[in-house]
């Protein structure tokens, strides 16, 4: 057999179509398959490749924590340089209540965690989350998703749980002496890159203030400078509680991480002790390329040019009359099209074109463009030209 049919064969599906592209070398935003096809990676593995694939001074940092060690106690006891240096390094670019990092496997694993300190801290249960929100697929991360089809499944998931709509009166309205935590998006990702109002967070910020709730931010996706911010929160005027970030923080590997100030994060220290372990979070491999990535990110001021990026992309698209909407936030877009249908005609077209791309989780009428942050006017020139060329073809094939 091939390596399709094994794939096929062996490796758990999350889908009845998976893309099936076969790549064997990733550098910059470009990915090659078996053929020495070229594809932009559109989406940056779900903003994990924030500063690009095969990064020199990441793969620098691997080879040289390779070579050290790959694997120790990692959850806290042992002192590890790659673990250490880069808990500072992130809680310095932080506000000062965001002093103390938590590592963990994945962005899904660090909301678990999140939602365990915020229950030790309050002694409470009841959680607010919101509609259309996603948070991962563990069964207290599935828990607070924002989806009724995505959980109907796996029931009962925890309870106590209740949602509401993203930037509304309503979830404010909610929040009460019973009230465990908030979690919330600084932009909701999968609804399509959906944004609040800065008076809406703050007043979020003052209600959970008011009694004593967590605030729990997931910046999981909007992190790294995806937004044209370090983290998202920062234009909103607030400083969460606990933050909760992943996906890019391993400049490629896996890595996830919550944080919060240390007097909340020591009472999972004791009453009971290990309160919170875990095997790998914090891997030394995983930190020093998330390290290096990160440093890279600050060094290029790739943060600065996002904001600007996602505006002349958006210039580009928005003369096309198929594209109904644009939501951008950063070198973010979600592209609106009239049906589900069309949108995901137009993603699969766009892979055979050559640009890596797809829809969101509750807006599958919406196709996610997040390149990396290194890419050229040029090349969002070229994302550009291949989205209204793949738009055409769907457009001529109906």
């Amino acid at each position: 057999m091939n390596n399709r049919q094994l794939f096929l064969q062996h490796v758990a599906q999350t889908s009845d179509a998976p893309i099936a592209l076969e790549i064997i070398k990733a550098e910059g935003i470009y990915l090659y398959d078996t053929d020495n096809v070229q594809y932009i990676d559109g989406i940056s593995g779900f903003s994990v490749n924030n500063i690009g694939h095969s990064n020199p001074q990441v793969i620098e940092a691997v080879i040289k924590q390779t070579n050290a060690y790959m694997h120790s106690i990692v959850y806290g006891e042992f002192i590890q340089q790659p673990q250490v240096h880069y808990a500072q390094l992130l809680t310095q670019n932080m506000p000062a209540s965001l002093n103390c990092v938590y590592f963990t496997n994945s962005g899904t694993e660090a909301i678990e965690g999140a939602m365990k300190l915020a229950k030790r801290i309050t002694k409470r249960s009841k959680i607010i989350s919101c509609n259309k929100a996603y948070h991962g697929s563990t069964q207290g991360a599935l828990s607070v998703m924002g989806g009724d089809y995505w959980q109907q499944s796996y029931r009962p998931l925890l309870p106590n749980v209740f949602r509401y709509d993203f930037g509304t009166e309503e979830l404010i309205n909610a929040i009460d002496n019973e009230t465990c935590c908030v979690i919330v998006e600084p932009v909701q990702a999968e609804a399509g890159v959906v944004a609040a109002s800065k008076e809406w967070f703050m007043q979020l910020r003052e209600k959970c203030n008011q009694h004593c709730v967590l605030l729990i931010m997931d910046a999981i996706q909007t992190g790294f400078g995806r937004t044209g911010n370090l983290w998202g929160f920062e234009p909103l005027g607030i400083v969460p509680d606990v933050l909760v970030i992943g996906k890019a923080l391993g400049g490629g590997l896996p890595l996830g991480a919550f944080i919060a100030d240390k007097k909340l994060m020591h009472t999972l220290a004791y009453n009971p002790v290990l309160g919170h372990i875990t095997t790998f979070g914090g891997n030394p491999v995983c930190c020093a390329a998330g390290m290096a990535a990160f440093n890279f990110l600050l060094n290029e001021k790739l943060i600065g040019q996002a904001t600007s990026k996602g505006i002349l992309l958006k210039n580009l698209l928005n003369h096309l009359p198929q594209i109904k909407k644009i939501n951008q936030v950063g070198l973010w877009l979600a592209l609106s099209f009239e049906t589900d249908q069309v949108c995901q005609k137009i993603a699969h077209k766009c892979v055979k074109n050559g640009l890596v791309t797809d829809w969101f989780l509750f807006a599958t009428n919406c196709i996610r463009i997040a390149p990396p942050l290194i890419t050229t006017t040029n090349q969002l020139h070229t994302i550009a030209n291949i989205l209204q060329k793949s738009i055409e073809e769907v457009i001529i094939d109906a």
